[in-house]
């Protein structure tokens, strides 16, 4: 009997502790747990251990308070100049209140998705085609205020809205590559002419380079060849200069060593003879006689002739 007794107590004992096990969480980080009790919303838990009682309290909502995406189908939208294009969106948003998203709206998503393809569509409808082109950062600001504050009440923040695709009709697109051919072949012609002209103004500055620096060459020749010449002249000057100084001085000399040898008038007049005879090798067509040299020669004759006799 106490065998059984103890069986029965061991099973409850195990009851018991499986089911406070199953009323014991454990909330991670970035989760929040809706908690209902008897149906009613009670708390919600943030990160920790929590325990719920038994058959009374429930969890009605796990929502993870991490920043999410979610991926819209393209929905058709009609540009002010009657244009139809494709355009999917993109959404960035947050829960902030756990409560408000569970019980706020049904089918949050569901909402949000709708209510971004009618404001998609409101905003699309007052642009044209070039203009819903080219505002993609206009367009996506202008969602998400709307977003944001249409979502407000269901505990969502949206955070980011963003354009993922903007496709236009066939013929659109058709026309749209022909012009950015054109435009390209456009930019590819302005550049080469502007590259065909720098190169012009590179061969022209070269151009004048080289003659500046024939022209520099060249003056810096005609200067050398002035200083070569203006020395030669110096020194061919100097070299006269230094030659007659040279004769003068012998010259000099010369009548310097007569006086002091005591020379007589028929030295001298020898000497003068010598001199006239250097005077009669020269160019000159005329030629002065001194007398005293008339009368030496005259001398000179009738010595020779007492001589023959």
């Amino acid at each position: 009997m106490q065998f059984y007794i103890f069986i029965i107590l061991a099973l409850i004992f195990i009851a018991l502790l499986t089911l406070i096990l199953a009323n014991v969480r454990v909330v991670p980080q970035s989760k929040a747990y809706v908690i209902e009790r008897l149906g009613t919303y009670f708390s919600t838990w943030d990160t920790g251990l929590h325990v719920k009682i038994p058959f009374i309290d429930r969890i009605a909502k796990i929502v993870s308070l991490k920043e999410q995406v979610v991926d819209f189908k393209p929905q058709p939208v009609i540009t002010k100049d009657n244009v139809t294009m494709q355009i999917d969106t993109v959404v960035f948003y947050q829960i902030t209140d756990p409560k408000l998203y569970t019980y706020g709206v049904e089918s949050p998503i569901s909402a949000i998705e709708n209510l971004s393809a009618t404001t998609l569509r409101n905003i699309i409808g007052e642009l044209e085609l070039d203009s819903t082109l080219t505002s993609r950062d206009t367009i996506n600001a202008k969602i998400r205020v709307i977003l944001d504050e249409a979502t407000d009440p269901w505990g969502i923040k949206v955070n980011r809205v963003e354009l993922k695709n903007i496709i236009p009709p066939r013929e659109i697109q058709d026309a749209m590559e022909k012009q950015m051919k054109a435009e390209r072949e456009r930019r590819e012609s302005i550049l080469r002419a502007e590259g065909e002209k720098q190169s012009k103004i590179l061969v022209a500055e070269g151009h004048k380079e080289s003659k500046i620096l024939e022209a520099e060459a060249e003056k810096q020749s005609a200067i050398l060849h002035a200083e070569a010449v203006k020395e030669a002249k110096i020194r061919e000057a100097e070299g006269e200069a230094e030659a007659i100084l040279k004769v003068q001085e012998a010259t000099a000399n010369a009548i310097r060593l007569l006086n002091e040898a005591d020379a007589n008038d028929a030295v001298i007049k020898l000497k003068a003879l010598e001199a006239f005879e250097k005077a009669s090798d020269g160019q000159a067509t005329k030629i002065i006689i001194p007398s005293e040299i008339q009368g030496l020669a005259g001398l000179a004759e009738g010595i020779v002739e007492s001589i023959k006799k």
